[in-house]
């Protein structure tokens, strides 16, 4: 099986719509947005981002076959942090290191755009298979969150 890693072409932004809906109705607290309210919205944020090939933010995919299995986001503010969003790789995918390459592809392609760029991400207490592949990645715990559902995660290259 041969996986392919990129951006997402400013023409893919109705493939990312079809894989984020399923994120959501699978796992909408790992994300913490609402399935019914994101299919009623004519284009979700993102999709425009895509679609107008937006330097701050952007989603990579993970295609199979050239059909979009994975997605993650990241997105860059002033202070040059970026920050990882909406990590995702369908169901059949999984347990087979796509994951762990997906996110790995994002922290280089955001080293290549941005610099010496800190990466940080956020991850719930409870999903443990999330937490374990950021861990492997090389990412540590630097804050629990004031509710104590959630760990804030820095990226160490150092690892």
């Amino acid at each position: 099986m041969e996986i392919e890693f990129r951006n997402l072409l400013a023409t893919e932004s109705k493939e990312y719509r079809k894989i984020r809906l399923e994120s959501l109705q699978r796992f909408p607290k790992s994300f913490c947005a609402n399935y019914q309210q994101a299919k009623e919205t004519e284009k979700l944020g993102l999709e425009s981002d895509i679609e107008n090939e937006t330097f701050e933010k952007f989603v990579y995919g993970a295609f199979s076959n050239n059909a979009l299995i994975g997605i993650c986001v990241l997105v860059k503010d002033e202070m040059n942090i970026g920050t990882i969003y909406q990590m995702y790789v369908q169901d059949s995918f999984q347990g087979k290191n796509i994951g762990s390459k997906l996110v790995e592809e994002v922290i280089k392609e955001a080293r290549i755009r941005y610099g010496g760029i800190d990466i940080f991400l956020e991850v719930l207490r409870d999903n443990f298979k999330a937490y374990r592949l950021y861990k492997k990645i090389g990412f540590k715990e630097v804050e629990k969150k004031a509710n104590d559902a959630s760990f804030l995660m820095k990226y160490n290259a150092d690892i």
